[in-house]
């Protein structure tokens, strides 16, 4: 919503790239009608194109860029729970779904079987969320046979270890802090680790290929 997520993918498809791998930008549609966008003070999207879930089986792996809500996915990645219950009360005149919810059809063909998925995240705070968003994700990919790739230590432990400032990410996957009000943007040292989880990732994929 507020860009936090198109800056990590920008560094994470650069990282991919000097792997020597490709990778397109796009964004998932969004949900929230204009009116609330407005009112929550969201700039204009970026211009990436929008996916739509069948597009999904002409790649052979995805990096998942998920903005937090409660440690989990947001209404636009995927409904759940009593707020899934809420949003039928409330709206039941609208007729759109969540990202994964529009999945069905690939699930029950296996459409997305044997591919490989990363996970990057923004949360607000350092309790927002960095790990288990990452982890609320993994049942999903799980019904889909998608294969979860995490990022792990190794070459990136020099930043996962790294206390002398604030910053996001985990060996689940990379990620940043937005801050409450979504004013604090990626940091140097975020954009590094993101840059490293999108060429550890191409790195490891390409390996099955």
């Amino acid at each position: 919503m507020y860009g936090h997520i198109a800056k990590m993918a920008e560094a994470v498809k650069a990282g991919v790239g000097s792997a020597g791998g490709s990778a397109t930008i796009y964004q998932i549609p969004e949900t929230l009608s204009d009116d609330i966008l407005a009112k929550m003070h969201a700039p204009a999207k970026p211009d990436y194109p929008v996916i739509k879930p069948a597009d999904l089986t002409q790649y052979d792996a995805f990096l998942l860029g998920v903005p937090t809500r409660y440690g989990n996915f947001p209404a636009q990645w995927k409904v759940r729970g009593s707020f899934q219950l809420f949003l039928l009360d409330i709206f039941s005149r609208l007729s759109w779904q969540s990202f994964w919810d529009a999945t069905g059809g690939l699930w029950a063909s296996g459409a997305l079987l044997g591919k490989y998925a990363g996970v990057f995240v923004s949360t607000g705070t350092p309790g927002g969320g960095q790990e288990t968003t990452v982890i609320s994700t993994l049942s999903t990919l799980a019904h889909h046979g998608i294969i979860y790739v995490p990022m792990g230590y190794g070459e990136a432990f020099h930043i996962l270890s790294n206390l002398s400032e604030v910053r996001g990410g985990s060996p689940w996957g990379s990620g940043t802090f937005s801050a409450g009000d979504g004013s604090r943007q990626p940091s140097e040292l975020e954009i590094q680790l993101a840059i490293h989880h999108g060429k550890y990732f191409y790195n490891t994929v390409k390996k099955a290929f």
